[in-house]
């Protein structure tokens, strides 16, 4: 899955590089739905990837954890978090991508998306909670949906980041799966 999730990561970038077919597509159906569906709810959904909002439900899910003995898990999201900015700010220079409502460069990927995608992931993850996963689910949607009705990103710059750090989830939850399960991963 983490391989399929990084091979399509790739093959948008490619796209998008060189303004192929599929870029041109994206930015078609980028500008039929900016504008579309109730304002003040894409609004919300865009909001939810702001660094004010979902840094400090991940924060607070890192508290916990530690509080529950669980430091390590803590530094790992935390370093996941880290790792957002540390891969989407030179993709965006590099690409250089304009945004749908604006001649302003530099909006591939979306770091909303990501942002919304590791800090309600990683909490989900943190606090046990098999429940909150699909509710992280709807979080990170909710964001990317937001951020194309209301015009700040191409839907391409939305799948890219769900793609690039959706790579990673599977393999979280797979030593989650073994850890808690009381078998350790082979060497």
């Amino acid at each position: 899955m983490a391989l399929l999730c990084l091979f399509g990561f790739l093959l948008v970038t490619w796209q998008v590089a060189v303004r192929g077919p599929l870029a041109a597509l994206d930015e078609r159906a980028g500008r039929a739905l900016a504008g579309r569906g109730p304002a003040g709810l894409a609004e919300l959904g865009a909001d939810l990837g702001n660094t004010s909002v979902a840094l400090p439900v991940l924060a607070a899910a890192m508290a916990y954890a530690v509080w529950c003995g669980r430091r390590r898990r803590a530094l790992y999201a935390g370093a996941a978090m880290a790792l957002v900015p540390a891969l989407v700010v030179p993709l965006k220079l590099l690409l250089d991508r304009p945004g749908p409502l604006t001649d302003a460069t530099g909006y591939y990927p979306s770091g909303h998306t990501a942002t919304a995608l590791v800090a309600y992931g990683a909490a989900a993850l943190l606090v046990h909670r098999r429940a909150l996963v699909p509710v992280a689910a709807v979080l990170t949607a909710a964001t990317g949906t937001g951020l194309v009705l209301r015009g700040y990103h191409w839907p391409l710059d939305v799948v890219a980041s769900v793609l690039l750090f959706g790579a990673g989830l599977p393999g979280v939850t797979a030593i989650r799966r073994r850890r808690s399960s009381g078998r350790t991963p082979s060497r």
